[in-house]
């Protein structure tokens, strides 16, 4: 390319005077596509009622001018150097530069129009906010590999023999290292099968409840609500049982208040206190509606259950915190008294004492 664009100022003897001339030429062009091309471009974008156009024209212009005036540098160099072996490496590096100046431009635009497709409701089944991850995984590593092969080339070094160094370390390396990809490969499945994502509130196992914050490759991170993360491996969480409590047909979630009453109360005046206490309850939603339930007769009372829909999981501890408040305050002013758990015991007899039957002597069967 570079003997191409020489062999357009052959008419001009010195060195230094193509030099200049590139120089001018570059700085015409760059004021060209800024003045007069990208705005043209822009005008045209700003009449569409998507924004995503907009924003990949913000992006790319920069790229686009950098490219130009790297690409004038290396004629520049390539025409003034006397070394070849100088004028080989300034052109390679220049080169690389303009292959990481695009990388890193096509990973911002592509992460950019993945995020605006996803939020296209029923446009794309397989880019939805849900699967936004795996497909950012996903060009990272064809952009970013592509980047590196063409790197390679750049600097003359033979691909094939590393793409056959590969296979046997790869070999090697799965062995001793299977421990990582067994998290690697179960993180593209977790982002694949999107069992949870950022932002949602699971439940392990153990019982530990917390915030998904990150879904990385080796592992998952829990933020829970004693501010304290937890980083769980992706192989382990991957085979493990987990209650997502933001997952569902809407991200509403039940809290049950478990409330025992004496034996002998108006149980009808109980559910008409329980339901008073979800009047004006921040985070309680109106539909689906609060309930009670009489749940069982209970071995020192009646067991109640109070049912109420919050509009996000976290808010629950705040949520049950007011309903215990209202629940224990309304029975004591309603004057339905809360039993303490307690057992009747008989004692059928003393040790030592004897029996209340009295003993018939031997023989005596009259």
């Amino acid at each position: 390319m570079i003997e191409r664009i020489q062999s357009y100022f052959t008419f001009i003897d010195s060195s230094l005077e193509r030099a200049l001339l590139v120089v001018v030429i570059a700085i015409v062009l760059i004021a060209f596509i800024q003045l007069v091309v990208l705005r043209l471009i822009r005008y045209l974008v700003r009449r569409t009622s998507w924004d995503l156009d907009d924003q990949v024209v913000d992006h790319l212009s920069l790229p686009f001018l950098q490219t130009v005036a790297l690409t004038a540098i290396l004629f520049i160099v390539a025409d003034l150097s006397t070394s070849p072996r100088f004028t080989k490496i300034v052109i390679a590096l220049d080169e690389t530069l303009i292959v990481l100046i695009w990388t890193r431009a096509l990973l911002k635009v592509g992460r950019l129009v993945i995020g605006s497709l996803s939020n296209l409701r029923g446009r794309f089944q397989w880019i939805v906010p849900k699967t936004v991850p795996l497909m950012n995984f996903t060009l990272m590593f064809v952009v970013v590999g592509g980047a590196v092969y063409w790197i390679l080339l750049i600097w003359n070094i033979n691909v094939t023999h590393w793409v056959a160094s590969a296979g046997v370390m790869g070999i090697a390396l799965g062995f001793a290292a299977k421990d990582t990809l067994a998290n690697f490969f179960a993180g593209v499945f977790i982002l694949a099968d999107t069992p949870y994502q950022p932002g949602d509130f699971v439940v392990l196992e153990d019982g530990i409840r917390g915030q998904v914050t990150d879904i990385g490759i080796r592992s998952t991170r829990l933020l829970t609500r004693d501010d304290v993360e937890i980083i769980l491996p992706n192989a382990i969480i991957a085979n493990s049982k987990i209650i997502n409590e933001s997952q569902g047909p809407y991200p509403k979630m039940r809290v049950r208040v478990k409330v025992a009453v004496a034996y002998g109360s108006d149980v009808d005046l109980v559910e008409s206190v329980l339901m008073k206490c979800t009047e004006d309850v921040e985070h309680l939603v109106a539909w689906p509606s609060p309930r009670v339930r009489f749940r069982e007769f209970g071995d020192s009372g009646l067991l109640f259950e109070l049912l109420a829909w919050i509009d996000e999981p976290v808010v629950r501890g705040r949520v049950l915190h007011q309903l215990n408040r209202r629940v224990y305050k309304a029975l004591g002013e309603a004057d339905i008294e809360i039993p303490y758990a307690k057992q009747d015991l008989y004692i059928k007899e003393f040790p030592g004492q004897k029996s209340a039957t009295p003993e018939i002597p031997a023989g005596d069967h009259s």
